[in-house]
């Protein structure tokens, strides 16, 4: 296949913020006087953006708590290790052949901000769609992309390090492929998801980007940039 459009998650994919996500989320609870959660339970309310954990756990104080978990967030990206040399490799080379980019993850609009800027990331992707207080909406947000850049599915990936990005890839109609060179990734989760490809090292991902967005770089396929800003 020749990719036209490669779509990332943030969290666990391309930097290994999971750990923090965590923490952050933990430290801001327990300032509030609520219960100990372990990762494990963190991570079961992963699909709606920060505000939307919030409300779950605490449906009536979720407002006064939001503004710690930014603090502890910000204060805590400081500790996390730079992109990986492989992985800033592949936006590095998908910027070089005119490869359309997105970043499409669950996070709030804040803290995806605060990751891009922290990371370096603020050049690498053409549109950046978050997460929602409702919910998983990272299948429509890709739907939403692919339309405005006038590409098919078939022309997309998705790469994602969870069960749900799998599950969302598919949604879109775009190839699923699974991060498990990630913090806690498991290849199996992303199998049983449908994963069409799983990576278990970001030098095994670098080297089929390579070869999936080479006839686009030979320009035996024009390709197709976005007509727009990111969102």
């Amino acid at each position: 296949m020749t990719l036209a459009a490669v779509l990332f998650d943030l969290d666990g994919t391309l930097v290994d913020t999971l750990p923090i996500c965590y923490l952050a989320f933990r430290g801001a609870l327990e300032g509030a006087g609520a219960p100990t959660m372990t990762d494990g339970d963190i991570h079961a309310l992963f699909g709606p953006s920060e505000e939307g954990m919030l409300q779950r756990v605490l449906p009536n104080d979720w407002e006064r708590v939001l503004p710690a978990y930014f603090d502890e967030y910000r204060r805590l990206l400081a500790s996390c290790p730079v992109v990986a040399p492989e992985v800033s490799a592949a936006l590095a080379l998908l910027r070089e052949r005119r490869i359309s980019t997105a970043l499409v993850t669950g996070k709030s609009r804040v803290t995806a901000t605060m990751s891009v800027q922290h990371f370096g990331l603020d050049d690498a992707f053409d549109a950046i769609e978050c997460g929602s207080s409702q919910g998983v909406v990272k299948a429509d947000a890709i739907r939403r992309l692919l339309e405005r850049w006038r590409l098919p599915p078939a022309d997309a990936v998705y790469v994602g390090d969870g069960a749900s990005d799998m599950v969302a890839a598919r949604e879109a109609g775009v190839l699923a492929a699974g991060a498990a060179w990630a913090h806690g990734a498991r290849a199996t989760d992303l199998k049983d998801a449908g994963a069409d490809l799983i990576f278990t090292d970001a030098r095994e991902f670098l080297t089929w980007l390579d070869a999936a967005t080479r006839e686009l770089a030979t320009g035996a396929v024009s390709p197709q940039r976005p007509s727009s800003g990111r969102r």
